[in-house]
């Protein structure tokens, strides 16, 4: 499946960006690195959000990827909390418990949304397109 995506459609961009990737389920943190990892991104997982948020400075990424439902963090506030530490910060919002509504009237949008389960292509696109943004 992950074999089957063309490589050469990823810019040079993805050499050593480095993505962070949010959820509390280790399995799904596992998949995201396994998808990513082979194209060339440097993937940092983290099941809590505040962690992500503490080492977000040093490490800079260029895209987060976060689930919403995460316990006392949800992935909206960890969008809010990262793009106050830099407002052009590229983020990708999954869910499988809300949809895009969740995100009507805030101001701390995610740039990207994706439903659970989400296509592997379609995950690759998105960060793809973030990236390259």
């Amino acid at each position: 499946m992950i074999l089957d995506f063309d490589m050469s459609t990823l810019g040079k961009q993805s050499q050593s960006a480095t993505i962070f990737v949010v959820d509390d389920e280790p399995m799904l943190l596992d998949l995201a690195s396994a998808i990513l990892e082979p194209l060339g991104f440097m993937v940092r997982t983290f099941r809590d959000p505040k962690k992500a948020l503490r080492e977000f400075p040093a490490a800079r990424p260029v895209v987060v990827v976060t689930d919403y439902a995460m316990g006392e963090m949800n992935g909206l506030d960890l969008v809010r909390e990262c793009r106050l530490l830099n407002p052009l910060q590229k983020t990708l919002l999954l869910s499988g418990t809300v949809d895009e509504t969740i995100y009507d009237g805030i101001s701390a949008k995610p740039n990207r949304f994706l439903a659970k389960p989400y296509q592997v292509r379609d995950f690759i696109e998105s960060v793809q397109e973030l990236v390259a943004s």
